[in-house]
């Protein structure tokens, strides 16, 4: 029988900082959340836009050549393809977010911090 996903439970239960776990799939993007705490990396997505959207905690999103977008629970952001953007979290913050399929964590650069898609689908039942 089908069950009903819920994001924010599946959040709460991760237990690495910035390893996203793919949730489900919706035709070519992912569902996915992540917990956060302090800085990813600056980064862009040369192909694909990509959504957050706050769960709990707050989220700055730091945008090349623009002002920061901060991000509050039940508020999301579009950083449209191609822009830099370093997502940043002073406290604990849990997201949900949608990228496509082809979207690579760190976009064009590769850190200590960047998961491949398979980490990312890991333990999905």
């Amino acid at each position: 029988m089908p069950q009903p996903i819920s994001p924010a439970a599946e959040a709460e239960r991760l237990d690495a900082f910035w390893s996203p776990k793919v949730l489900a799939e919706v035709d070519d993007a992912y569902i996915k959340v992540a917990k956060v705490k302090g800085t990813l990396a600056w980064h862009a997505h040369a192909d694909e836009d990509e959504l957050f959207y706050v769960l709990a905690g707050r989220l700055k999103i730091e945008l090349e050549n623009s002002e920061p977008v901060e991000l509050g629970p039940g508020e999301m952001y579009v950083v449209p393809k191609g822009v830099r953007h370093n997502p940043v979290a002073d406290e604990e913050c849990r997201l949900l977010l949608i990228e496509r399929k082809t979207t690579l964590h760190t976009g064009d650069v590769v850190t200590d911090k960047t998961r491949s898609i398979a980490e990312q689908l890991a333990g999905r039942s």
